[in-house]
C-alpha cells in the first residue's frame, strides 16, 4: 500500500488507510490537510466503541474529504493531544458523555 501521512497524536489505522487508497480524490484531499487536521479525522474514527460506528465514520470521512471537507463535522476535537490543554467545550462534552455512560 502507498505511504499516507498520519496525524500528530495518532497514526493512520490500516482500515482507514485502505479506504483512502481506494478513493484517490479523498487521498489527495487527505494529503493536503495539516497534520492536526488529519489527526482530528483519525481521532474521530478511532474513538468509537462499536465497529459498525467506526466503519460508518471511515466511510463518511472518505466521502467528506472527497467533497472538500477539511474537518469532521460536529467533532469536539482530539482529547489525546499532549501539546495543549482541553478546551472548555471539550471538557463540557466529555462531562456529558461521562454522565450518559454512568
Amino acid at each position: 500500500m502507498k505511504t499516507i501521512s498520519g496525524g500528530t497524536a495518532h497514526q493512520l489505522p490500516a482500515d482507514f488507510k485502505k479506504a483512502l487508497v481506494a478513493k484517490p480524490k479523498a487521498r489527495e484531499a487527505w494529503e493536503s490537510l495539516t497534520p492536526l487536521q488529519r489527526n482530528e479525522f483519525i481521532c474521530w474514527v478511532i474513538s468509537n466503541k462499536r465497529q459498525e460506528t467506526r466503519d460508518d465514520h471511515i466511510k463518511r470521512a472518505v466521502e467528506d474529504l472527497a467533497a472538500g471537507e477539511r474537518r469532521p463535522c460536529c467533532w469536539y476535537g482530539c482529547v489525546h493531544r499532549k501539546d495543549k490543554k482541553l478546551s472548555a467545550s471539550q471538557k463540557w462534552v466529555l462531562d456529558r458523555i461521562a454522565k450518559k455512560t454512568a
